[in-house]
């Protein structure tokens, strides 16, 4: 076998919190086995300047060769543009000079330089969706197709994704779901894309419920100002696009009214005052909403804190292909979940696991009988299923068989 070089191409940045918990560990896992990886990644300059030391220490001790890109934020599609030529710039020059045998391209502004790898150099081609990236950007009301420049832009992605598909040796889906809808496709009736699912893992050394002791929670609880007799509902990650607040307020209303003890703790970076105004406007006191922003390797602990834990993600078509990062992460902690159905393979991994309970639909009566069921949950299935679907171990070890399979 001839050496094994891989350039490994992300718009996202490793300063980001994305980067550090779904791209580095797998990157980490693919060099032990003797991968030689190069990884181009776009970079936000405050980030970079904060956590630049910490990321390029990561991935010395990993043997990972980094090349840092400045992300330039604003400029709109001038600006994006300028960053696609540089990629496939850089892309270029780093293959004359190390001759990649596989570009491995993280969603779609990636896929468009690791695509033009392939046809010019002949280098094998993974495409790592991540999602389906353009109508996640119509979903998220981020392009109105209405309007032509959006219209334009989306249609060219939906073009090139078909060609991504097609002409990738391997492409990676997040879920089940998004890999039986590409399948289902008219393009790919008579030869399907070979498609390997492996969805957003985590680390669970880290996420690991033994590592956390009941004098941490306690005093952890006491900092927050939560008491020992509150029942905890928790949240975790910013709340962005596609989590509805309004929605996991309302839930809570219905399960004070059951426990009136209850507080709400969302693990956030959000901003608190914006979380506090929702909340009152609902008829919520602000002091039963408690917010705090913590450090990646704090979050298990903060987990352990809640007694049940929610996340409501909106149901779109472009949805089909997520898979929440938080999931594997509640699951490990062994929390009971309340989420909704229609995202990604989210409700399927809950039932099936016993992880808590999906709401098939938005109302104070459906809420009601999720706060008292009790019969939904099995902590010792739910973390043996986190183990089992999220490890980053077995993660890796998917990643490694995509490898292989075009390398050898």
């Amino acid at each position: 076998m001839s050496k094994k070089t891989v350039l490994y191409l992300s718009y996202d940045g490793m300063t980001d919190p994305l980067g550090q918990s779904q791209v580095l560990p797998y990157l980490r896992g693919l060099s032990k086995a003797g991968y030689d990886i190069h990884l181009v990644s776009y970079e936000k300059v405050d980030k970079f300047k904060q956590h630049k030391k910490v990321i390029q220490k990561i991935c010395d001790e990993a043997n990972i060769k980094w090349h840092p890109q400045d992300y330039v934020l604003g400029g709109g599609l001038k600006t994006t543009l300028k960053q696609v030529r540089k990629m496939k710039k850089i892309a270029f020059y780093l293959h004359d000079l190390h001759h990649f045998n596989i570009v491995h391209c993280r969603s779609y502004i990636s896929a468009l330089s690791g695509l033009e790898l392939k046809r010019k150099k002949g280098v094998k081609f993974i495409f790592d969706m991540r999602g389906f990236w353009a109508d996640e950007r119509v979903d998220g009301k981020i392009w109105n197709l209405k309007k032509i420049l959006s219209r334009t832009i989306y249609n060219y992605f939906k073009r090139k994704e078909i060609q991504f598909f097609k002409e990738a040796d391997y492409t990676i889906s997040l879920t089940e779901k998004g890999k039986n809808e590409i399948e289902s496709w008219e393009e790919f009736k008579t030869e399907k894309p070979r498609i390997k699912v492996i969805p957003c893992c985590v680390d669970l050394e880290l996420f690991n419920p033994k590592n956390v002791s009941e004098e941490e929670k306690a005093n952890s609880k006491k900092e927050l100002g939560i008491t020992e007799d509150q029942f905890v509902l928790g949240y975790i990650g910013s709340i962005g696009t596609w989590y509805m607040l309004s929605e996991m307020l309302d839930y809570f209303k219905i399960l004070k009214k059951d426990k009136p003890k209850s507080v709400f703790l969302f693990i956030s970076g959000e901003n608190s005052q914006k979380i506090k105004e929702q909340a009152i406007k609902k008829g919520i006191d602000s002091k039963d909403i408690v917010v705090k922003s913590v450090l990646h390797s704090q979050v298990p602990l903060h987990i352990s804190l809640f007694d049940t834990s929610i996340f409501f993600i909106r149901s779109t078509y472009s949805k089909k292909a997520s898979s929440p990062t938080k999931q594997g992460e509640i699951m490990a902690m062994g929390i009971p979940l309340v989420c909704n159905a229609g995202v990604g393979d989210t409700d399927a991994i809950v039932k099936k696991h016993h992880a808590g309970k999906v709401i098939e639909e938005f109302s104070d009566e459906i809420y009601q009988l999720a706060v008292n069921d009790s019969n939904s949950f099995n902590r010792e299935d739910t973390i043996n299923g986190a183990k089992d679907y999220f490890s980053l171990e077995e993660g890796v070890k998917r990643y490694l068989s995509v490898y292989k399979a075009i390398h050898e």
